[in-house]
């Protein structure tokens, strides 16, 4: 008898274990990732912000069972660490992605808080952090060709180029990625044209105010500016309509784009982190992904580009200056002409 009810103890309990472990095995395989996608900004009308959400949703949409959540912080930055803290502070997420040069900064304290947190940075730069992986473009290299491009432009007989050596830029702010790599990208591009070339520079004050920068615009047409470069989120459609109505041109960055103003956007600088992102994030997923390292990324990897073979881009901008562009793409893609990284 007392044989008997061992054996059914035994029987139950091992019955018990199993389904334990069979349930708890079932929990962990079904249990996804989950990725908080964070913009510092909003999403529309910002090309990489946009490529950010694209690659994360389709590295999502490849790994079953797992998840993502957009967070936009808005156009405060005093406000982003506050609502980044936020999300974290939850534990949902097994990473945080976010693209923003200043982002590596703001959440080293928020790191330190929470140390078993993961972030991606695409376009920002940190090394050495455990929590943190993290990709710099080389956004020198993309300033530097649209400079050149302007300047072939500018000294150029299109229509809408004048006798005057001046080109624009008009941008939302200032920050450190804009005056350690992109302006001075710019500026040198421009002068291996010809040195004489001079840069008329203007700061909006915001990303949205498409009335400003097309009042800015207007100005620096005056001035004799007849190609204006263009980071601005939503405020780059004043400047594209009233470089629309005068003739003149414009350059822009981080996305193909020639088809938001046909004829009037003459140059596109490009940078390709939806399949960054989809990369990395594919990565993290599979837990391949290293963390505390940071990577600089240039033409040569891929990730940096200039488009070439658009079809408005080639029926606006002449062959001539066409081909010397793509010369000088060329040079930078195969080594030939090296354009460092600068430190930020």
């Amino acid at each position: 008898m007392l044989k008997k009810k061992l054996f059914c103890f035994f029987v139950i309990f091992y019955t018990i274990t199993a389904v334990m472990v069979f349930s708890n095995g079932k929990q962990e395989e079904d249990k996804g990732f989950n990725l908080a996608v964070v913009v510092p900004n909003v999403v529309a009308g910002s090309p990489l912000y946009e490529q950010m959400v694209a690659g994360a949703e389709q590295a999502i949409k490849e790994h079953p069972g797992s998840s993502m959540k957009v967070f936009e912080l808005g156009f405060n930055q005093a406000e982003w660490g506050e609502k980044m803290t936020s999300i974290v502070a939850t534990g949902l997420y097994d990473a945080v992605i976010t693209s923003n040069p200043s982002m590596p900064d703001i959440c080293k304290s928020i790191a330190e808080q929470f140390p078993m947190q993961k972030f991606i940075f695409v376009d920002g730069y940190i090394d050495g952090h455990p929590q943190m992986a993290s990709f710099l473009y080389n956004q020198y290299e993309q300033s530097y060709m649209l400079g050149h491009l302007s300047a072939l432009i500018t000294k150029g007989d299109m229509p809408g180029s004048n006798a005057d050596l001046k080109i624009g830029m008009i941008v939302a702010q200032e920050y450190p990625v804009l005056n350690k790599m992109i302006l001075p990208g710019f500026k040198d591009g421009a002068k291996s044209v010809d040195p004489s070339i001079t840069v008329d520079f203007r700061i909006i004050g915001n990303w949205y105010d498409a009335n400003k920068a097309s009042e800015l615009a207007g100005s620096m047409i005056d001035a004799g500016v007849d190609v204006i470069g263009v980071i601005c989120g939503g405020a780059a459609q004043g400047v594209f309509e009233e470089c629309g109505k005068q003739g003149k041109y414009v350059v822009f960055w981080d996305d193909v784009s020639y088809s938001k103003a046909p004829g009037v956007i003459v140059g596109s600088g490009a940078l390709y982190q939806n399949r960054l992102v989809y990369e990395v994030i594919t990565k993290a997923i599979e837990n391949t992904l290293e963390y505390g390292k940071g990577q600089k990324l240039n033409v040569s990897d891929g990730y940096v580009g200039f488009v070439t073979e658009d079809p408005d881009y080639i029926s606006t901008v002449p062959e001539e200056i066409r081909i010397k562009q793509k010369a000088l793409f060329e040079s930078i893609k195969s080594g030939e002409t090296v354009l460092q990284t600068p430190e930020l």
